[in-house]
């Protein structure tokens, strides 16, 4: 099994234009700072007292008579006239920004990772080659590993909160996610077609075989519910990761569309958020059957498109709404900068005093994180990517729509190894012995985790992750709609 040779010559590349090319043109970078986004500028302390009618007292009675005193701070009337000043984002304001290395990183490791998949898959499809263990399945794995650990300290930054609820939200919709989980994982595949129990039977009985191969007696490695309990906890970790990210784009989404002015950026504001719920649907077995590849056309249903050729339109599909949402990011991103002025606004209404440092951490609260509202865009829409990249190559998907263009490599054996089957080298030496044993091995690991499995498991894996993000944005929009006090 060679993995040396024109993957290996990629992946160097990739590396070097990571290290040395990246930093200078960074995909990351230039979604924040190519002019299209302004953010708010929080007034300075001299024009805070000019408009409030105050100057610098000298002596203690005039700073006492100026609502200043030596241990209280400036205070001014909250109905005050103030206009914010705003200005392009540029690349020295972004050094001050709270996670922009991992912001820029997870970005630009992405647009990295999918390089390499697609020049990988292109050399596949031209040279299909039947010994070389795929690449840039292990770069598609490390970006989700990065999203995930991006996510995972996002949250734990809520956790270390502790005047707020953000932790109780948390835990409560990762209780909440862990119950829909195992009720989703009972449904059967009448309705929701993920193939889990297809590909978990035959990881159990290739397992089996491969056990008794070895002179060992099992009923199986895993037993049934105990898989679908670490699925249910692994998806209970998932949706607590995309709880916040899912209430923030709820709240992005309603003021991206009252800024947006023309019909048409409003129609793909409101695509863009249903979007999971299309991925969501994509899975639902009497949509896809009865609607979609057998329309019902008078008293006969008409065959549309066979089932291949549907699974090759719903990678598609993903892949697009993806890309919109990407297309739909600086909307969003600007909907969130626009929050300081909206809360300046919303002070003006309010009576009393604030004092100037209050003030002038409100609004600059809002651009120092941006790159974790940023973070909170990008990471799902990663995840959502990534994982349907890695649906087609470990599922033994085809990108080509027409049947004649799909593999007619059968699913079982199609990342079996020809050099397995093959006889084996003399064992003239102890290397040679080795190598021989160490590709015997990957060839039956390879039975064992067949693309029946990781159809199944990435399919749900897929579902479930654009499930979260709707659920929580459909919540978010409904008490940022309904619930917040205006």
């Amino acid at each position: 099994m060679g993995v040396i040779g024109v993957q290996l010559v990629v992946t160097m590349v990739m590396a070097s234009v990571i290290q040395k090319i990246i930093p200078h043109y960074s995909l990351a970078r230039w979604l924040l700072c190519s002019g299209s986004l302004r953010w708010y500028q929080h007034p300075t302390e001299e024009e805070l007292r000019i408009l409030a009618g105050k100057q610098r007292g000298k002596s203690k009675k005039d700073r006492k008579y100026n609502g200043h005193i030596e241990n209280k701070p400036l205070t001014i009337p909250k109905d005050i006239d103030l206009h914010l000043e705003t200005k392009s984002v540029t690349e020295r304001d972004t050094i001050a920004l709270h996670y922009f290395p991992e912001y820029q990183w997870l970005v630009d490791f992405t647009v990295a990772a999918t390089v390499v998949y697609v020049v990988t898959e292109a050399y596949y499809s031209i040279v299909k080659p039947s010994q070389e263990m795929n690449i840039s399945v292990v770069w598609c794995l490390l970006v989700l590993a990065f999203a995930v650990k991006v996510l995972f300290s996002l949250t734990t930054h809520y956790f270390k909160v502790e005047d707020g609820g953000e932790r109780s939200v948390c835990v409560t919709f990762g209780f909440f996610f862990f119950v829909k989980a195992m009720a989703i994982l009972i449904v059967t595949e009448n309705y929701l077609e993920f193939g889990l129990e297809t590909g978990f039977s035959n990881f159990s009985e290739s397992a089996m075989r491969f056990l008794e191969k070895q002179g060992l007696e099992s009923q199986g490695p895993v037993s049934k519910l105990t898989f679908k309990l670490f699925l249910a906890v692994l998806c209970s970790l998932i949706g607590a990761f995309l709880t916040f990210p899912g209430l923030r784009l709820a709240q992005m989404h309603l003021d991206a569309l009252n800024l947006a002015t023309e019909k048409i950026t409003q129609t793909l504001l409101h695509i863009n958020f249903l979007a999971p719920l299309f991925m969501v649907l994509l899975w639902v077995k009497p949509i896809t059957k009865d609607y979609i590849m057998n329309p019902p056309l008078g008293k006969e249903s008409v065959p549309l498109m066979s089932e291949d050729t549907f699974d090759t339109v719903r990678l598609w599909i993903i892949i697009l709404l993806c890309a919109l949402r990407l297309a739909m990011m600086r909307h969003h991103l600007q909907a969130y900068l626009n929050l300081a002025q909206k809360s300046v606004d919303q002070m003006k209404k309010e009576a009393g005093r604030i004092s100037m440092v209050d003030l002038q951490k409100m609004v600059a609260r809002v651009f120092y994180y941006l790159c974790v509202i940023a973070l909170q865009y990008v990471a799902p829409l990663v995840m959502l990517l990534h994982t349907t990249l890695l649906l087609k190559t470990l599922g033994n998907y085809s990108w080509g729509i027409y049947p004649e263009l799909n593999s007619d490599t059968p699913v079982e054996n199609s990342l079996l190894p020809s050099s397995v089957n093959s006889e084996s080298p003399p064992a003239d030496g102890k290397m040679k012995v080795t190598v021989v044993q160490i590709t015997m091995a990957l060839g039956s690991l390879k039975n064992i985790f067949t693309p029946l499995l990781f159809r199944g498991l990435l399919s749900f894996l897929t579902w479930w992750i654009a499930a979260c993000l709707f659920s929580t944005s459909l919540f978010g929009l409904f008490y940022h709609q309904y619930l917040t006090v205006a």
